[in-house]
């Protein structure tokens, strides 16, 4: 622990701590992308423009797909700071941020002061992590809170001779559980009990079970967890069968969704996730799983179990996205924080010198980016993008050798501190670089042409076709046309509110007053060979916009 404490440390960390809070700023004000980014936002300005807080709406149209703590989150966020983008950032990068205190909190507890900060340097080395905290998915929230349910849970059975600090920890971990479901539904409860599950049979006894406070547990549970699903089963009769049923069961056992990957999909995720450590991955694992051989409490070994269960059991569903693994990493951070914290440096150095070639895959792929478009426009766009790429390749290459003979010479803490930091500056250059194909990405260029003239009494239309982020940088929702994908309940809730078929769309268009339309160069195509009326305000490969002369 005293290298920690040298001066030298502490400006390292504290040179750490604002690189990565002025990146994550910086982050949080890009144009927001689709789908997820456009969709997530979407649901919370029409919270606020409704006055709604129950009853969730996507384009106006009822979306029960999952549950609504992030949407409060954001729209409260909107209320404070403005419709914008960084306001729907916001509670992402909140819950990454609380997601780093508490496994540096959880590991410094229970495993040490230098495994705990460790723990918190692996995770900022975490590409994958920090760039999942600046971008508008549900992943990070739920990971927030089951990491925060999982660390209450250890903090609780470290604490199993202080019978009150003890109920405290435990019941946080309830409170924790119902914020997990309140983010993404029953899986919060799934990797609760996976985690109790874990613990018992490390133990081969079925104590915990008595230390888990079941009356008080409940209470708080379903004080927090349950109201809301009461309420909006109560305002909607459909709720209930397609969230519950068709959200989770169909959703996990089908290829509805056609989210369908092979069952090895998140192994390279979770590799190239911890780069630059991603080798030094391995002997983490079976270092820190020999450790704890014969110990009475076994933290690392249930953290092990318990991040090889949300793999398994995402790797079996039978929809998957690449996000879906994200809430492994916070437990699996505590197994490489431990071994970073204690395997000799020269170890380390070869295990972060071995990943340097990554950053000359890296720059390769990035020399076919423009000749991976298909048109001028694209091609045009990832050319921007590219240097972006090269920094980042060349900053990892250049970290992964120069730290690593930091590491060789014996200086742990502040190799360990400065990889971290090229991994924040990594992701600040990809971000730069995707932020370069916001046009092709974001609808906010396309907004930026329809809002002039998009006044109150213009019709809006979606054409066989739905762009994510156009409604939030509109202000307004659209009618759809010809499109149903995730909003099918919603439909069939409100059958007025959509044009179910092409064919009833030039009658719609040729009403009295004033009509703007989004659709595909292919819709357009077909609709100016039915002889529609339509002035061109906007062509680029992805879309097309029109108002009706």
């Amino acid at each position: 622990m005293s290298a920690f404490k040298l001066p030298v440390s502490r400006w390292l960390l504290a040179i750490l701590a604002v690189l990565a809070l002025a990146a994550g700023i910086d982050n949080l004000q890009r144009p927001l992308a689709n789908p997820d980014e456009g969709r997530y936002s979407e649901i919370s300005r029409e919270i606020v423009a409704t006055g709604d807080w129950t009853t969730p709406r996507l384009d106006g149209i009822k979306y029960f797909e999952k549950p609504p703590l992030q949407y409060w989150a954001t729209a409260a966020s909107f209320e404070v700071f403005g419709t914008n983008e960084a306001a729907a950032r916001l509670y992402v990068w909140l819950a990454g941020l609380a997601t780093l205190l508490i496994v540096g909190f959880t590991g410094a507890r229970i495993l040490g002061l230098d495994a705990g900060l460790a723990s918190v340097l692996a995770l900022v080395a975490s590409p994958y992590f920090m760039a999942l905290g600046g971008i508008v998915t549900l992943d990070m929230g739920l990971t927030l809170w089951t990491t925060a349910t999982f660390a209450a849970l250890l903090l609780a059975e470290h604490s199993a001779d202080r019978p009150k600090e003890q109920r405290a920890w435990m019941l946080a971990s309830w409170a924790a559980m119902a914020l997990a479901v309140l983010s993404k539904g029953l899986v919060g409860i799934v990797f609760a009990g996976a985690a109790v599950f874990f613990a018992m049979a490390l133990r081969r006894n079925l104590s915990i079970l008595g230390r888990m406070h079941w009356g008080w547990g409940l209470a708080i549970f379903l004080v927090i967890a349950a109201p809301w699903f009461i309420l909006v089963s109560r305002a909607n009769p459909e709720f209930a069968r397609f969230f519950f049923i068709h959200e989770h069961f169909e959703r996990f056992l089908t290829h509805e969704h056609r989210r369908v990957q092979p069952w090895w999909s998140f192994i390279p995720i979770v590799l190239v996730g911890f780069l630059p450590w991603m080798v030094a991955l391995f002997p983490a694992v079976v270092t820190s799983w020999r450790a704890e051989s014969g110990a009475r409490f076994q933290p690392l070994r249930l953290a092990l179990l318990w991040s090889a269960f949300i793999f398994l059991f995402f790797s079996a569903s039978g929809s998957k996205l690449p996000a879906y693994v994200l809430p492994l990493f916070p437990a699996l951070a505590l197994a490489l924080g431990h071994y970073l914290a204690t395997a000799p440096p020269r170890r380390l150095a070869l295990w972060l010198a071995v990943v340097a070639p990554v950053g000359i895959a890296i720059a390769v792929a990035a020399m076919g980016l423009p000749d991976s478009a298909h048109d001028a426009w694209t091609r045009a766009l990832n050319e921007k993008a590219q240097p972006w790429a090269f920094a980042a390749a060349a900053i990892l290459m250049v970290s992964c050798l120069s730290f690593a003979w930091m590491l060789f010479k014996g200086h742990r803490w502040a190799g360990l501190v400065g990889v971290a930091c090229a991994t924040v500056m990594i992701v600040a250059c990809l971000e730069n670089g995707y932020e370069e194909l916001s046009p092709r990405q974001s609808g906010k260029d396309a907004a930026r042409t329809m809002a002039p003239l998009a006044t109150a009494g213009t019709r809006l239309y979606s054409v066989s076709h739905y762009d994510q982020s156009l409604p939030f940088y509109l202000g307004r929702t659209l009618t759809l046309v010809n499109y149903v994908d995730e909003f099918e309940t919603g439909q069939k809730a409100e059958p007025g509110c959509c044009i179910a078929k092409l064919d009833d769309f030039p009658a719609e268009w040729l009403r009295p007053g004033e009509a703007l339309a989004i659709m595909q160069p292919g819709s357009y195509e077909k609709l100016k060979a039915l002889g529609l009326p339509m002035q061109v305000l906007h062509d680029d490969p992805r879309r097309v916009l029109v108002r009706k002369p």
